[in-house]
């Protein structure tokens, strides 16, 4: 056991090594967006006087205003509303899209088959329980553009998709439960041309999650017209404790912000619970916190190459989102990986993950991740669909060593279950 625990830092700490340049790069992605936020803070006068909070409508609340501005200001856009009321990305996403779509309109999905939740909120997913209430079942038309070669957006083809009764495009950055190609900022910039250049009134909206701070560049500075994403993910810095954003083109932002409250209400009301303060911080820690887990993903990826596991992206890709899939030859070694990240988390460590249902998927899940936070996926996690090609998707870690501490724990898990 003891050399098997020798051989698991070497590999570790080797992949390491090896990634200095890599590291070096991600430093000035790092600093650059850091620079970005504090100018936010700085243009906006953030001042104690904005941490205090009201109570009840939360009419008037100075602070609240100012966390949209530095939200809006960071990610160039016209408005932001920032609210722990979102009660996940997918509550976010939901609101942007009713938000903005009417019956009739019609929203095309530019990369294939939405993840399984965002099928539920749609509504095309077949025999979905909750059709009723869904996109669809408020007369909403809905078109997807299949994947070329499965992988990668078919943009030759995505003029052909966009109808006269187009109102909204949707462009989800990353992959979910998929080994598609996530879509980097120069893609989403070249789908937005394309999409203007055929009707320059068709609303670009961008499922953010997971992208915040990857890049220098958002979606918001290439021509998104809306975007969202969770502040249990990259923008909330690992310490937010509930929220979403949904920031853009004001006419969309308010179209947005009354869906989640009420007509005659919009952004102006709803108490922010003492949240203000927590998501000011969260936001300015958020692109040092999303560089510790983007370090970490690479080392992943480096690690399991070494290994001789399928991983993408590889660790020498360039990247969009935080979201590592490794590709494992059946779901004994899924198990493992995740019964080991559980093992090294903060939090829960003495649990074992076993698979279960998860509302809106269609199978079961291994879920993995001892957070602060529940759900939190800025925290080390990892969680995949028990089923071929048995991948495990990785994502966060608040702290580097972290991440690397608990992949020297999974290794020697699987050397000591296999002949590796």
């Amino acid at each position: 056991m003891e050399n098997l625990k020798i051989k698991a830092s070497e590999i570790v700490d080797n992949a390491h090594k090896s990634l200095f340049e890599t590291f070096n790069e991600i430093d000035e992605i790092t600093e650059y967006n850091q620079k970005k936020v504090l100018d936010a803070f700085y243009n906006n006068k953030i001042g104690e006087e904005h941490f205090y909070t009201v109570t009840g409508y939360g009419h008037d609340d100075i602070g609240r205003d100012a966390l949209d501005k530095v939200f809006a200001d960071a990610f160039r856009a016209e408005a932001a509303i920032v609210r722990p009321h979102f009660v996940s990305g997918s509550h976010t996403i939901a609101c942007a899209l009713f938000g903005v779509l009417r019956y009739g309109d019609r929203l095309v999905s530019i990369a294939g088959e939405p993840y399984d939740t965002m099928q539920q909120i749609i509504g095309s997913r077949p025999n979905c329980d909750d059709f009723d209430s869904s996109l669809m079942g408020h007369g909403v038309k809905y078109s997807e553009i299949p994947l070329k070669n499965g992988v990668e957006v078919d943009y030759e083809n995505i003029e052909k998709y966009l109808l006269d009764d187009t109102k909204m495009v949707l462009i989800q950055r990353s992959r979910g439960y998929s080994l598609r190609k996530p879509l980097n900022i120069a893609d989403i910039e070249r789908i937005i041309k394309i999409v203007k250049a055929k009707n320059p009134d068709i609303c670009c909206f961008v499922d953010n999650c997971y992208g915040e701070f990857v890049e220098k560049l958002e979606p918001t500075e290439v021509g998104a017209d809306l975007i969202a994403g969770s502040l249990i993910k990259n923008p909330g810095g690992g310490i937010v404790e509930a929220g979403g954003y949904i920031l853009g083109k004001k006419k969309y932002v308010d179209m947005a912000a009354r869906r989640l409250t009420a007509p005659g209400i919009g952004a102006e009301g709803g108490a922010m619970h003492n949240q203000t303060r927590v998501m000011l911080q969260g936001f300015f820690m958020a692109p040092s916190i999303t560089s510790n887990a983007h370090r970490g993903a690479i080392l992943a990826a480096k690690v399991f190459e070494d290994m001789g596991f399928t991983t993408f992206p590889s660790s020498s890709a360039k990247r969009t989102d935080l979201i590592q899939t490794i590709q494992f030859n059946n779901e004994k070694e899924q198990q493992h990986f995740c019964s080991m990240i559980q093992r090294f988390s903060p939090v829960e460590s003495y649990l074992t993950p076993i698979p279960d249902t998860v509302p809106g998927y269609d199978c079961n899940l291994l879920m993995a991740g001892g957070s602060f936070i529940e759900g939190s996926t800025i925290e080390l996690s990892a969680d995949g669909p028990t089923r071929a090609p048995w991948a495990i998707y990785m994502q966060g870690g608040l702290s580097y060593f972290h991440v690397k501490i608990a992949l020297k724990g999974v290794v020697e898990k699987l050397l000591e279950n296999s002949k590796i």
